[in-house]
């Protein structure tokens, strides 16, 4: 027995308006996608929150991005231990198997992930140190970037600071996974780092020899 019930009639009406309109006028160019297969340039690993448009803010096209969502846009080291890694899987596909030519990490302002990896280092939310937490077991992996945070930077500017080192610690996880080591090294693979303000629309890139960021 299962749970399902039907879309709600909103999300129906607005398929239906989508297949009449968008998929009408372009039947061809998806028939080509669903034929030739996808062959997107750049994965984008970005997080879960429903405010970060990915394909919006970059102005894509359908099958142009392979893209990835998780809480707060983080990757884990390399851990081939037979478990079962959804974020390791999807990189694993897009650079070995798709071949993509660049991979984004795309962190955001007001994360809320990144506020409970704040709350729970400090102490502030109990319940995601609990082994039952996923979302506190997926937050250890920010650990590393709450330390060099909380050592540099004024409590208030805190939360902000460790947005951005979500990033640079999805980065530094990412070159733990030998695939992509060697695929930069062959100068292959590229990775980037940005985080955008939700609010102000405004984007910025890291920087990895100064560990900044700055407006793109």
């Amino acid at each position: 027995m299962h749970s399902a019930k039907p879309l709600p009639a909103y999300l129906v009406q607005r398929y239906q308006g989508w297949k009449a309109t968008t998929y009408f006028d372009n039947s061809a160019w998806y028939k080509r996608l669903a034929t030739e297969g996808q062959r997107p340039r750049a994965m984008v690993i970005s997080c879960c929150d429903s405010r970060v448009h990915v394909t919006s803010i970059f102005g894509a096209d359908q099958g142009e991005f392979f893209i990835h969502r998780n809480i707060a846009n983080l990757v884990p080291p390399y851990e081939p231990d037979g478990d079962r890694h959804g974020t390791s899987a999807a990189i694993e596909y897009a650079v070995t198997a798709l071949k993509v030519a660049h991979l984004i990490v795309l962190g955001h302002s007001n994360c809320g992930g990144v506020q409970g990896c704040l709350d729970m280092c400090s102490g502030k939310a109990p319940h995601l140190e609990e082994a039952s937490s996923f979302v506190g077991r997926w937050m250890d992996i920010l650990r590393p970037g709450y330390e060099r945070v909380v050592a540099s930077t004024e409590e208030a500017d805190q939360s902000r600071a460790l947005e951005k080192e979500s990033v640079i610690v999805s980065l530094e996880n990412l070159m733990t996974f030998p695939f992509i080591s060697e695929a930069v090294k062959a100068d292959t693979l590229t990775l980037h780092g940005l985080w955008t303000d939700i609010g102000e629309g405004s984007l910025e890139s890291y920087e990895p020899v100064s560990r900044t960021f700055s407006p793109v």
